[in-house]
């Protein structure tokens, strides 16, 4: 069969880039379990067991060469992946065959291996959200003085700015970005524990002595790339970390659904746009459409990934003891899958930002049929500083709002409640403040240095961690 005529997965197929694809590959994975038997059997060396050069040199030549294939078919007849692998590696290795995973459990390849795909996966994902970060923030400068329809309950309300609004994204972005950095510092290797956590098969490899135990601990977590691993475990590292780690995932997965959800609710506005390149086609029966389709997939993956944070609770609540194998199944599909769709998101939401398109045209249209309203309180007061009655003039305004409000309601017509005032000689006192009264840029109140103090403040450290963002034009699958 072709790889057409069986299922494959679109998280790598259509969406997930490369390089996470490959971190959660078959191969990453086998070849990490070979670098962890080189590591613990060259700590083992230091530390004074009988492990020669050439065991170790045998091998270090043997990581990348695995036959992934005679260990599938190693697999069906034992029913063990990890003894399986350890069967064929050390076919390769006869003269190391002896020392291969001495005094290691399953867990000692599998936990340790998962945690380097965890770390190497967050390490893929923080500069992702770091450049969406930086390209939302080029938008929100650029727009920070623009007034737009600010909407609460879907309902226009006062007004703020384009830029600020793009400012509501970034905060939940920079608050992702903290939690899954946190995730990724705060990691700790599982190490060299044993089938039970308690480092007993070491302790009598090494007559007893806590010391070197302790050190070969240390040494292969150094080797690993981590500065700490778990005191205390299992027979794996708890699952705890797992919830850690997909519950960040899934934040971030709720961030960028709310901001590819107000594109799509702006879009059908017609006020913003993602991008939309010269061959793309909106639809097969209506060629004039300019659908979302960006925004919209980022919210399709984003309620899948949102859901899988539920998976990692129901495992680390199952797990009796020190660890029942019920774990396994899922973690293999949740972690990759969680992994995968953040990254297709931020492959995707990077592409959105990098090309929004506003239309002020539009946004100056929709301002002008919602702010006569919206000034009323700004007339009243201008004419009770002009010598007016207060109540007296809130029932003028009041009577030509609801005037106003049934030519665009019933007839469906413009708001015409300024030509309305500038007509009523009651307001004869302000007709020469009517258009300064009506200055969109009087209603937005400090959006414009909000954005400013935001950008400078909390945005501009953040992306100081980083300082190798590049500005390259990212594309996405299909």
């Amino acid at each position: 069969m072709d790889e057409y005529s069986t299922h494959r997965n679109p998280l790598s197929s259509r969406y997930a880039s490369d390089q996470m694809s490959y971190n959660f590959s078959d191969r990453k994975k086998f070849t990490t379990w070979r670098k962890l038997w080189v590591y613990l059997a060259r700590a083992s060396q230091e530390l004074g067991l009988d492990v020669t050069d050439v065991q170790v040199a045998e091998m270090e030549s043997h990581i990348d060469d695995v036959d992934i294939k005679a260990a599938d078919a190693e697999e069906r007849k034992i029913k063990h992946d990890v003894m399986a692998h350890l069967n064929v590696f050390a076919m390769q290795c006869p003269t190391a065959s002896p020392i291969i995973h001495l005094g290691a459990t399953s867990c000692y390849v599998g936990d340790n291996t998962d945690l380097i795909v965890i770390k190497d996966g967050l390490d893929i994902l923080l500069p992702k959200i770091a450049k969406t970060i930086s390209r939302l923030s080029i938008f929100a400068e650029e727009y920070k003085s623009m007034p737009t329809l600010g909407f609460t309950h879907l309902q226009a309300a006062q007004l703020t700015t384009v830029g600020k609004r793009a400012c509501l994204w970034i905060q939940d972005l920079l608050m992702d970005e903290k939690a899954i950095r946190g995730v990724r510092d705060n990691l700790r290797f599982r190490g060299v524990k044993g089938t039970t956590g308690t480092q007993a098969s070491f302790l009598q490899l090494f007559q007893g002595d806590h010391e070197k135990v302790k050190r070969l601990d240390r040494l292969v977590t150094d080797m690993a790339g981590f500065k700490r691993s778990f005191i205390i475990c299992g027979q794996t590292y708890t699952r705890k970390l797992d919830i850690e780690c997909v519950s960040a995932l899934s934040s971030l997965a709720a961030s960028i659904h709310k901001m590819c959800t107000d594109i799509r609710l702006l879009a059908s506005r017609k006020e913003m746009e993602e991008p939309f390149e010269k061959s793309q086609v909106g639809s097969t029966a209506m060629p004039y459409k300019r659908n979302p389709m960006r925004s919209e997939r980022c919210c399709s993956l984003a309620r899948h990934l949102i859901t899988l944070a539920a998976n990692p609770f129901h495992t680390a609540a199952n797990q009796w003891m020190e660890r029942t194998l019920d774990d396994s199944a899922n973690r293999r599909i949740t972690l990759a899958e969680a992994f995968l769709t953040a990254d297709a998101l931020l492959q995707m939401v990077q592409n959105i930002s990098q090309g929004l398109v506003v239309y002020p045209k539009v946004i100056e249209r929709y301002i002008r049929q919602e702010l006569p309203f919206m000034a009323t309180e700004n007339v009243i007061v201008a004419m009770v500083k002009a010598g007016g009655d207060r109540q007296e003039c809130h029932e003028q305004v009041r009577v030509l709002s609801q005037q106003a409000g049934d030519v665009v309601k019933q007839e469906g017509g413009d708001n015409d409640l300024v030509q309305r005032i500038a007509q009523c000689s009651y307001f004869q006192p302000i007709h020469d403040q009517i258009q300064s009264l009506l200055d969109p840029a009087t209603f937005i109140g400090r959006a414009p240095q909000q954005v400013d103090d935001f950008l400078q403040e909390e945005v501009a450290p953040v992306l100081a961690m980083y300082p190798n963002l590049t500005s390259n034009v990212v594309e996405f699958k299909v």
